[in-house]
């Protein structure tokens, strides 16, 4: 039931961040700006051709090369690794999703990402719904991995190593 739940909502965020997109597209113009939660959010459309924070701006074949091959790896351990864990295996949903989010945008909108939500009490890039999937999976990730560790330091703590 779990592992069906996580692969909904990895779906949903896909399905969320593609309607999202379409809307912005659709009521606002390039650069527009619509207050949304006065003093912390903003709904701000612009064309991000870079990777986070703008990175490799312009150089859409390198960045959906990188996307591609970032998600293959993640669909193989996905499959080989990830139902031992519930935590490894949703997060890998999700970050799968948010890459097929924007990587959907890379290919159909002329290497140009769709970004609209727009944090206005810090100095922090807009951005879209997929890459809060990609972001919520890689604290998952983070979280997967620290569990790990601590789990493998208390085996060896027992063992006396």
């Amino acid at each position: 039931m779990f592992y069906t739940l996580a692969i909904v909502t990895a779906i949903l965020f896909l399905i969320i961040d593609q309607i999202t997109k379409y809307i912005v597209i659709s009521n606002m113009q390039l650069y527009d700006t619509i207050p949304f939660i006065n003093g912390i959010m903003d709904f701000t459309y612009i064309h991000n051709t870079g990777g986070a924070w703008g990175i490799l701006n312009k150089h859409t074949w390198i960045l959906v090369v990188f996307t591609l091959l970032a998600m293959a790896i993640c669909v193989f351990v996905l499959i080989k690794y990830a139902r031992a864990n519930k935590i490894l295996f949703f997060a890998l949903c999700l970050i799968i999703a948010g890459g097929t989010g924007n990587m959907i945008d890379r290919i159909f909108r002329g290497g140009k990402v769709i970004d609209f939500l727009e944090v206005t009490f810090i100095d922090f890039p807009i951005f879209n719904i997929a890459d809060c999937a990609v972001c919520i999976g890689a604290g998952l990730l983070l979280l997967y991995f620290t569990v790990d560790l601590i789990k493998e330091r208390k085996e060896k703590r027992a063992k006396g190593l």
